[in-house]
């Protein structure tokens, strides 16, 4: 079997289980419980680079934000994710580390705080659509608004802060990335999609307030670090059409047309697989040659062809 690189994109449910609390406790059960199948990937030599979500991380900071806003000053989104790098990096890393030590594999790994840069004049700086952190009532949308919010109601739930989600343009820690791959580490980087921020004309670099797609992200790196894979971990074994309908059908494969065409014919919801099929497609254009999509139990028979969706030109 050929070694190969791969950038497995780790879904939510990797580190916080639904209908758990999501104290640390069960993040690093579940985290530790999730490395089986990286240990499988690595035990067959290939080089991995993991990506991981922050949903509900970021949410709990901004809850802290607000919780104590009369004491402390509030921290930024981009600070957010580069605090949710560096504490969910740590409980993936020691939890494979140790899951390593225990199938006698000696192998580093190291967490890498990254930068991803996007265009200040992306279209959704104009239009923030993604919505983070906690539910107001109707009665606080004047003070939301006061610091600067944009708000918009999240239907049925009630109103919650919306930020821009702007497509990423470039890593800015790849080469180092890059190097610790040559030197056999494993390495766990854009967390949460990378801290966003943005070039200045001297080249400098600046913190946006935003949010970055993990899965759109992950695929811009692993074209960025040559890699041969991309492995997206979700909720399901395999991608489907007419999700939950009784004429539902579950496919093996689909080429880049073939999930363009399901895209405009509105398949792949926003908030759920369409992000993973954006981030696909964007591989695959980038010059990748293979995405599977699957769950997290299913990781390493998805690497060896045996489960999953796969992508390809």
């Amino acid at each position: 079997m050929s070694r190969k690189t791969i950038v497995v994109a780790l879904g939510g449910n990797a580190l916080i289980e639904e209908g758990t609390k999501g104290t640390i406790e069960e993040q690093f059960e579940n985290t530790r419980k999730s490395m089986a199948a990286i240990v499988g990937l690595i035990k067959e030599g290939h080089h991995v680079v993991l990506s991981h979500g922050n949903g509900p991380q970021a949410g709990v900071h901004l809850i802290r934000n607000e919780a104590g806003s009369s004491q402390v000053p509030p921290s930024t989104l981009n600070v957010i994710v580069a605090d949710t790098q560096g504490s969910i990096g740590y409980m993936i890393q020691q939890s494979l580390m140790n899951a390593l030590v225990k199938a006698g594999i000696k192998k580093d790994v190291v967490t890498v705080v990254t930068q991803v840069v996007v265009d200040k004049n992306d279209p959704s700086m104009q239009n923030p659509s993604k919505y983070v952190g906690p539910f107001f009532k109707e009665a606080d949308l004047e003070a939301c608004r006061a610091k600067g919010w944009v708000m918009k109601e999240d239907p049925g739930r009630g109103y919650r802060r919306v930020v821009a989600s702007p497509i990423p343009t470039d890593v800015v820690e790849k080469e180092t990335i890059h190097e610790l791959l040559k030197n056999n580490k494993v390495v766990i980087a854009v967390g949460g999609g990378g801290v966003p921020v943005c070039r200045n004309p001297d080249g400098t670099l600046e913190g946006v307030d935003a949010v970055i797609d993990k899965d759109r992200a992950s695929a811009l790196l692993a074209s960025q670090i040559d890699a041969d894979e991309l492995l997206i971990l979700t909720g399901v074994d395999k991608v489907a059409i007419n999700f939950k309908k009784p004429d539902m059908k579950v496919l093996d494969s689909m080429t880049v047309a073939g999930a363009e065409r399901y895209m405009a014919e509105g398949q792949f919801p926003k908030g759920s697989m369409g992000p993973k099929i954006e981030a696909a497609v964007d591989f695959i254009k980038l010059g990748g040659k293979l995405v599977v999509i699957t769950s997290l139990e299913k990781a390493q028979e998805a690497v060896d062809g045996k489960a999953g969706t796969r992508v390809v030109r």
